[in-house]
């Protein structure tokens, strides 16, 4: 057996525990010292939003919602517009991948590998604002998933593959109320405004070249 298979088996038996299960509460949901909750306050909204950004089952067909477009999600200041239990596949250009902040959802991690990724998704290469920008996300538990799989979803990774690409990606939806003051749906004139939207694909489960 090659190498490569051997180092992608043990770890494949080092996380499988991890992620047996997807019911909140119980051990299988805790990854890397960090559970759905991340190290959120349970008074604080990020407590309840934390455990939406850390799902890490895949989408099955029944799972996803129909008619839903990137200019659906770039445009919406309703939280309630679409369902965040549903996952969606949208097509887009990759504007720019990045690490993403230091966020209670991974319990504060400094390290790349335990942050999320930032995918800004714009509709074509002319439309490059912020905007115009989706932010979809990569979380560390499916950056995990996918190295069982043999890809590699390292920041750096997807940058060098999608930057400058269409892309067909899939995901769950989800609304970030915490980002209300930062979109241009929902605070129109915002100085400091960097994305269109609070609604978001996070986190991503599959993404994909298309031209």
């Amino acid at each position: 057996m090659k190498l490569k298979h051997i180092n992608n088996l043990l770890l494949f038996l080092i996380i499988f525990p991890i992620f047996e299960s997807c019911g909140q509460g119980s051990a299988s949901d805790t990854y890397s010292d960090c559970d759905l909750h991340g190290s959120a306050n349970p008074h604080r909204p990020e407590y309840r939003l934390n455990v939406f950004k850390n799902r890490y089952s895949l989408p099955k067909e029944n799972d996803f919602a129909e008619g839903i477009t990137l200019h659906q999600l770039l445009e919406s200041s309703d939280e309630n517009q679409f369902p965040i239990e549903k996952a969606v596949t949208i097509t887009g250009y990759v504007f720019n991948v990045k690490i993403g902040g230091i966020e209670t959802c991974n319990c504060k991690a400094q390290d790349e590998d335990h942050r999320d990724t930032h995918i800004e998704l714009t509709p074509d290469d002319q439309h490059k604002e912020p905007q115009y920008r989706l932010i979809v996300e990569v979380t560390p538990r499916i950056r995990a998933l996918m190295s069982v799989k043999g890809l590699d979803w390292t920041t750096q990774a997807l940058k060098n593959k999608f930057v400058g690409h269409r892309v067909k990606v899939e995901g769950w939806l989800f609304y970030d109320e915490e980002h209300k003051s930062q979109s241009f749906a929902t605070n129109p004139t915002g100085e400091r405004n960097w994305r269109a939207s609070c609604w978001e694909i996070h986190p991503v489960t599959k993404i994909i070249v298309t031209d």
